[in-house]
């Protein structure tokens, strides 16, 4: 489930999930899109035939629910075959930090990124941890643990770790 953000969709439809699941091949491990059809739509207890942009939907699918064990789907993309953004393990971003940490009692300002350092970064509904490869003023290089699929110009908000807690210090823009 999730919410419909642009087009519509229809019981019938093929859907893409990226991005989707992770696979272990000799190399390591790779992501491979998960390929379905709709089974059934419903939106506030109502069945639907079609889908139109604005509240939230459930998608019934005919996907194995291990699919969904522990929300392994959460932050994922669902579209039509072909139309979602690519899936990235890494990305630039231009950075715009806060002046002071969110959610801490003392006045305490936000520092520049610094490379090699870990940032949890919540791209739409995903969440993932992202490593600074190259930080700078204004923008950084970040490698993601676990790869997401965004657009150019998204917004991506970031966390530091401070005092054992994930604290908000800014956001910045996918380039």
């Amino acid at each position: 489930g999730g919410s419909l953000t642009q087009g519509t969709l229809k019981i019938g439809d093929e859907i893409e999930v990226r991005p989707g699941r992770k696979v272990e091949v000799a190399r390591g491990a790779t992501w491979e899109p998960i390929f379905t059809k709709v089974r059934s739509l419903y939106a506030g207890g109502a069945s639907l035939e079609t889908a139109h942009p604005g509240g939230l939907i459930a998608i019934g699918t005919g996907l194995d629910p291990a699919f969904t064990k522990s929300d392994s789907l959460v932050g994922r993309l669902v579209g039509k075959p072909g139309t979602l953004p690519e899936v990235r393990t890494s990305f630039t971003m231009r950075t715009e930090l806060m002046n002071r940490v969110v959610g801490v009692e003392s006045e305490l300002a936000v520092e520049s990124l610094k490379t090699n350092e870990p940032l949890m970064l919540s791209v739409g509904t995903a969440t993932t941890v992202g490593v600074v490869t190259s930080g700078r003023s204004d923008s950084a290089d970040i490698g993601l643990k676990i790869p997401v699929c965004v657009e150019t110009g998204h917004r991506v908000a970031i966390s530091r770790r401070i005092a054992g807690k994930w604290r908000l210090i800014g956001h910045g823009i996918v380039q």
